[in-house]
């Protein structure tokens, strides 16, 4: 028996600047996953996870990720998720330090 489908977002890496990117419904990339677009259809999640693997000159490392539908948009609910939300772990780069910590 197979298992139920769960929402997912798409994931990656961006390619230059290393940090954890979401692929939105108008196709562009995001730094904020509640921007990502929430896949609820297996046959929709593997055309848009082929369509991020064909952006290698963006994205790198694509792949389908689990969220959790929320109001404010999509939200991680796995630790390993929450955690490249919130951007390098060095206080020095990226989103960690435009956070008012």
């Amino acid at each position: 028996m197979s298992r139920r489908f769960t929402p997912k977002v798409v994931t990656a890496n961006h390619l230059m600047e290393g940090d954890a990117i979401w692929l939105c419904e108008d196709d562009s990339w995001t730094r904020d996953m509640s921007r990502a677009e929430i896949l609820e259809d297996v046959a929709h999640a593997d055309l848009r996870l082929l369509h991020a693997q064909a952006q290698p000159h963006i994205a790198v490392g694509a792949y389908l990720a689990d969220a959790e539908p929320t109001p404010k948009g999509p939200q991680p609910t796995h630790f390993r998720e929450a955690f490249r939300t919130r951007g390098p772990s060095n206080y020095d780069h990226g989103k960690q330090a435009e956070a008012d910590l």
